[in-house]
């Protein structure tokens, strides 16, 4: 079997967050998806489960964090800066929060951020392919540029 990775979030408005991650590039997987839970699929070995605070404290006791903390910050990696971009706009346009934290620009690694609408912060990013296969090496300069 493939090792997975699902993130599990808790959401105020379960058709609310799925229309967002929808629009962002994620793919419901209805085999998952019940009115109480939504399986949203990244790529073969990576989901989201989006869960109503119901469904969420069947799971653990405690606390959901308030909207305005900052429990985790979930990298999702990208072919292009133009796609960041794009990711970035879809959100806007369903209802996120775009660059609540600075974008970034290395060169050779380019980032920005989403707020979702329950409060949880995506960083859609690009990486130079040979930099990420360790095919070239990071240049002193391209590490200590940054675009605001």
């Amino acid at each position: 079997m493939t090792k997975s990775i699902f993130i599990n979030l808790p959401v105020a408005d379960l058709p609310r967050a799925r229309t967002f991650y929808e629009a962002i590039g994620f793919v419901n997987e209805p085999r998952f998806t019940d009115d109480t839970a939504a399986a949203m699929r990244w790529s073969e070995a990576i989901f989201v489960m989006l869960l109503t605070h119901a469904k969420w404290k069947g799971f653990t006791t405690r606390p959901i964090p308030d909207s305005g903390s900052s429990e985790v910050s979930l990298a999702i990696s990208l072919d292009s800066r133009d796609e960041v971009d794009r990711v970035l706009a879809a959100a806007k346009d369903a209802g996120g929060t775009i660059d609540v934290n600075p974008p970034e620009d290395h060169g050779f690694m380019y980032q920005r951020t989403i707020l979702d609408p329950d409060g949880h912060i995506w960083e859609p990013m690009w990486m130079d392919p040979a930099v990420a296969n360790s095919d070239a090496h990071i240049s002193e300069a391209a590490t200590q540029e940054k675009v605001s």
